[in-house]
């Protein structure tokens, strides 16, 4: 058996999902592997995706691997944060320049500053309910510079406790513990698979951690420092499905 788990933007969802991505992961069940989604999207995000693309998968990780859960929804594995530091940290990271988060905990929150845009599910820092835990923080930057910028301040200041993975313009933050690789072990861990069932394929930084760990392949159109890193490089999932069938 071995084991597919691919990053989803830019990634699995590079250029669409077409009948023949569909088919090829099809082809790939039906010989007895698995193939799942591990991505920085939150739980809800990452289930409308699978529901959307009409995919057949066998897992799904979510917030960079610290959310291991099956195809209907059910968690297997969370990895929790003290929400004692969510406030501060939230107002350092609007401090350098975010004025949107995501967080994600029992649900998904939507944190906006901006009054004329706010819906009224959404929160501000001041309305947003103490939380026990969190799991993830998102936001969105105004360029990769910037949120390079913001990516090593976090890591500076809360390096202890979070983990600020970047993804072009965008910072998923995580638990210090937590990675796109450490989720896979942990997935690993539950289903009873090997090191060597695992493959990985991604396109940036923050799916740095995998493409190092596992046997990987990048993604042609992915940043040069995941493609250095890789052992393969491929045009798309199809064709990676292709050379291990």
């Amino acid at each position: 058996m071995k084991i597919i788990a691919s990053d989803y933007d830019g990634t699995l969802n590079h250029g669409g999902i077409d009948d023949k991505k569909r088919e090829s992961i099809k082809k790939w069940r039906e010989k007895g592997n698995k193939f799942g989604i591990v991505s920085g999207r939150v739980v809800d995000d990452l289930l409308k995706i699978y529901k959307k693309d009409e995919l057949d998968l066998d897992f799904l990780l979510a917030c960079n691997g610290a959310v291991i859960l099956t195809t209907d929804g059910k968690i297997l594995k969370e990895d929790h944060i003290d929400g004692d530091i969510l406030k501060p940290f939230l107002d350092f990271l609007f401090s350098l320049g975010a004025d949107w988060a995501t967080i994600q905990s029992d649900r998904s929150y939507i944190i906006d500053e901006n009054d004329n845009d706010r819906l009224p599910d959404e929160f501000t820092r001041k309305t947003l309910p103490n939380l026990k835990y969190f799991i993830q923080v998102s936001t969105i930057l105004e360029d990769d510079e910037e949120a390079e910028e913001v990516t090593n301040a976090v890591r500076e200041k809360f390096g202890d406790k979070l983990n600020p993975l970047q993804n072009g313009r965008c910072i998923d933050i995580v638990s210090s513990r937590i990675n796109k690789a450490k989720g896979l072990y942990d997935y690993l861990e539950l289903v009873g698979g090997k090191y060597e069932d695992m493959i990985t394929v991604g396109d940036n930084i923050n799916d740095t951690h995998m493409i190092k760990e596992f046997r990987s392949y990048a993604m042609a159109n992915g940043v040069q420092s995941i493609k250095d890193i890789a052992d393969y490089e491929i045009e798309s999932v199809t064709e990676l499905i292709e050379r291990e069938i």
